[in-house]
């Protein structure tokens, strides 16, 4: 109900008793508006409704309501409705500048000085994000601010007292390329795992086992996709048996073995690693080195070597393919790439 003068032995009907309890209560009947409006007197007490979809105002002027006035207002339009000072001054601690389903309460402490009570803007934030993986963070206090999405490889750094991406620095970390596990398959391929970006890899080898114990892990090198051409790798193998007893071999084979008939199926399968460098160099040899411990027997191998130069395709290899010589394997296997120098 607006704002009543009564008179003495005034009987109020019960729709008007209502109506004066809604209005206490901070609700009431509202007057809709569909544009900027000007408030006047009649307006206290009431609460008024701004609907467009178009920015407005809602224009706050001096001698119009007494000390202890108040008018409310609301925004259910798409477009933003400011509430603006006229003559009258207008102070606020949340926004004048009310969204859709934003609201607030115009308090007149003085005939010309009101305050607004913004009833949202305490509560809520406005979402700064636009993009999958952006991340929100505090600029200035307390105003939310967008950091946008960083690239591959790139970690989360602090530049100037704010988070930023940054990349790595040179030489400083490893990069997980890929882990991929397999079971009882005849052979299994990382293609594209190696390139120029890193100088030099890791691969480790865990849980790798071939279906039965008289079969040879191998690894053999492909350049695009198709295994290397045979004859390439040249290296020394050592195997160092659990009672102690040392072996060793040449190769010029087709393949790397990583262990000599060693690594059997069942509950104990073999675990190691092997480095690879100047992979994606043409200028140079690339050249590979690991370790392999059989948990079945207990023996211990050490390899290293390189590959042939009769080719490019000998020099540089993209990926490499793990088999038996003549069964299934099994494995997890996990490659990482150690950024240059």
């Amino acid at each position: 109900m607006a704002k009543q003068t009564f008179t003495v032995g005034q009987v109020l009907t019960a729709a008007q008793v209502t109506s004066l309890q809604q209005t206490a209560m901070g609700g009431g009947s509202a007057t809709a508006k569909t544009a900027s409006y000007v408030l006047v007197a009649a307006d206290a007490g009431t609460v008024v409704q701004m609907n467009s979809a178009s920015a407005t105002t809602i224009t706050v002027n001096t001698a119009l309501f007494s000390q202890g006035d108040s008018v409310q207002i609301q925004n259910v339009g798409s477009g933003v409705c400011t509430v603006t000072a006229g003559s009258a001054t207008v102070s606020t601690a949340g926004s004048l500048a009310l969204s859709q389903y934003e609201g607030g309460q115009l308090y007149f402490n003085t005939t010309s000085a009101a305050l607004f009570f913004d009833i949202v803007q305490s509560s809520g934030m406005t979402n700064p994000m636009t993009t999958t993986g952006d991340i929100i963070y505090s600029s200035s206090g307390s105003t939310p601010a967008r950091l946008g999405i960083g690239t591959t490889g790139q970690v989360l750094n602090v530049s100037g007292g704010i988070p930023a991406w940054t990349t790595a620095a040179s030489g400083s970390a490893l990069t997980l390329i890929s882990r991929t596990t397999f079971s009882g398959v005849a052979s299994q391929t990382f293609d594209g795992v190696f390139t120029s970006t890193y100088e030099n890899y890791i691969v480790y080898f865990n849980s790798m086992s071939a279906a039965t114990s008289a079969d040879d892990p191998q690894l053999a090198l492909r350049y695009e996709a198709t295994d290397v051409a045979s004859s390439v790798y040249f290296n020394r193998m050592a195997m160092q048996s659990a009672s102690g007893t040392v072996t060793g071999s040449g190769q010029n084979a087709v393949s790397f073995i990583l262990m000599n008939a060693q690594t059997g199926s069942g509950s104990e399968p073999g675990y190691g690693a092997m480095y690879f460098g100047n992979v994606g160099n043409t200028a140079n040899k690339g050249n590979a080195y690991g370790w392999f411990n059989d948990g079945q027997s207990g023996n211990m191998s050490w390899l290293n070597g390189n590959f042939a130069s009769g080719n490019a395709a000998n020099k540089i290899t993209t990926g490499f393919k793990i088999s038996t010589s003549s069964s299934n394997v099994s494995g997890t296997i996990t490659i990482y790439g150690l950024a240059k120098a």
